[in-house]
């Protein structure tokens, strides 16, 4: 556990989540976005990035962005969707609630397949509404729903998509890097994910890979300036790294640094094997002392778990909180409005022994409240 008092606190959180020293270090130095040595780094970044989606034949490209992955979500659906299209949206979390969010503000037609959270999207009642709305152009999905966990059926998501001859966008933010991903194989048309989640950098830059095709196609049709996803990458192409507007340099250089030692590391599979095996050693843990998952074993993904309050009227969360921040380790609260439940995040620079340090951590707040309890008059 790399803790210090320049970085006090292991981040169990869905990101932005811990990063290793060399992953900080890649930050120390200043870049000029102008220089070619820095453009270079960008289309490496780009290539690498690309590569990882499975690309063997140059299908596909990588567009970088500035700002958060909702920036990725918003810049792709309000880019992707033309004039007279309209999106169906399968959600079952409050991230897919956001993609239909952007499309009230972008006024984009959409249709929204909803599901209970802690189960996957509904790929029946999909199709249902697929055969019953002919306007229907685009399909969008979160893959791993931040908000309880849950991983939903990306391969036959895609296979739906391609056998209705519509175009797939898919909301990777909380998968890619930490779960094995074929987006080329799947033919995913538009992958959407963040720096900061399972690749390991850090927060401010998001990414699109995208069938150059498809992205070709989306000359013109952006709602927006900054967030246009056709003129970004256009820019990237032409300029061979180069951003239309100030790019965020140190972010960057933290990613490139991130995928090098996520090459190191063994790549996605050795990656997800680690967070397989947090994921196991944190919830057989936390049900030997009591804790009950939220969402079923089968539809669990590696990245976060979502638990269930103890049935214990003096339970209380802040104050579980605050005893595990100062004891070097910060969990999330619960995203749900009407289960009370917390959220301990997998991914990030954390270890099966950092997991087993956090249940120690777990077990002597029991303690300390029991006792504290057997003293109340």
């Amino acid at each position: 556990m790399d803790i210090s008092d320049d970085n006090p606190y292991l981040l169990l959180t869905p990101g932005p989540v811990s990063t290793s020293p060399g992953v900080r270090r890649a930050m120390l130095r200043d870049w000029c976005t102008w220089d070619d040595d820095y453009k270079e780094l960008v289309q490496d970044v780009r290539r690498r990035l690309t590569w990882l989606a499975g690309d063997e034949d140059g299908a596909y490209t990588t567009v970088l962005l500035q700002g958060s992955g909702t920036f990725a979500v918003e810049a792709t659906i309000g880019t992707a969707i033309p004039p007279g299209g309209k999106l169906l949206i399968l959600e079952n979390g409050a991230y897919g609630r956001r993609m239909a969010r952007i499309c009230r503000v972008l006024r984009i037609p959409a249709a929204i397949v909803s599901g209970s959270e802690v189960l996957p999207c509904d790929l029946e009642q999909a199709e249902r509404v697929l055969r019953r709305d002919p306007a229907i152009t685009h399909l969008a999905m979160v893959h791993v729903e931040t908000t309880t966990g849950v991983i939903n059926p990306l391969k036959e998501f895609a296979d739906l998509v391609r056998t209705y001859g519509k175009i797939s966008i898919v909301d990777g933010m909380s998968s890619f890097g930490g779960i094995e991903i074929d987006i080329s194989g799947m033919g995913i048309d538009f992958f959407i994910s963040s720096a900061n989640k399972c690749l390991q950098g850090v927060p401010g830059l998001g990414f699109v890979i995208a069938r150059r095709d498809e992205l070709a196609e989306c000359r013109g049709r952006a709602r927006s300036l900054s967030l246009d996803l056709y003129d970004q990458w256009r820019e990237m192409e032409e300029g061979r790294g180069k951003w239309r507007f100030t790019s965020p340099t140190h972010a960057v250089r933290a990613l490139h640094q991130a995928l090098q030692e996520l090459a190191e590391e063994g790549g996605v599979p050795a990656r997800n094997r680690r967070y397989r095996e947090n994921q196991r050693v944190l919830v057989e843990g936390m049900e030997r002392l009591g804790f009950r998952i939220l969402v079923p074993r089968a539809f669990q993904s590696p990245v976060i778990t979502t638990f269930l309050y103890p049935d214990d009227r003096d339970f209380s969360f802040p104050d579980m909180y605050m005893f595990l921040k100062r004891a070097g380790f910060v969990i999330y609260p619960g995203k749900l409005t009407d289960v009370d439940t917390f959220r301990i995040g997998t991914i990030g620079t954390v270890t099966p022994e950092d997991i087993q340090a956090l249940l120690e951590a777990l077990r002597h707040f029991q303690s300390v409240r029991l006792r504290n309890s057997a003293y109340r008059p």
